[in-house]
């Protein structure tokens, strides 16, 4: 009696495995791009709107990959990119040799596109958490707390 209640929770489990596969593999060539360090942030910026829109599709059609804990950790796995990408493009201290060097307008242009950058993403989140239909009640701070705190 026992091994067969493993052996189901086993397949069931299985079956959860294949399909989150099947829907998170959507997502791939998205996130090869999005962790693309040769990318610029206008690059990255553009990847946004597609990667919410398959998140959404993902969240409408699986079965087992629309739950909110889950939810949480793909976009704060998104947030951690953007982070990256962003640490790529602004390197601390070649900002405060600018600003040594009086070019704090260079450093300044810099700063205020990787802010616009999380900005937008946060933006891309939202739009799609009201196409969502009020399904995706999370808390922000659990998804945006690392973003914003960048």
């Amino acid at each position: 009696m026992p091994f067969s209640k493993l052996s189901k929770e086993v397949q069931a489990a299985k079956v959860e495995a294949n399909e989150n596969h099947k829907f998170l593999k959507t997502l791939l060539l998205l996130f090869e791009s999005l962790t693309d360090s040769s990318k610029s942030l206008t690059e990255i910026e553009d990847l946004f709107v597609p990667i919410m829109h398959v998140i959404l599709l993902i969240w409408k059609y699986s079965n087992y990959y629309n739950t909110p804990s889950r939810l949480v950790v793909l976009i704060r796995e998104i947030c951690n990119a953007i982070i990256s990408q962003c640490r790529n493009y602004i390197d601390g201290f070649a900002i405060f040799a600018m600003v040594k060097d009086e070019n704090a307008s260079e450093a300044h242009l810099k700063l205020t596109q990787a802010v616009e950058v999380c900005a937008k993403f946060k933006e891309a989140f939202f739009d799609y958490k009201s196409m969502a239909e009020q399904q995706w009640r999370i808390t922000v701070n659990a998804l945006f707390s690392r973003l914003d705190g960048f």
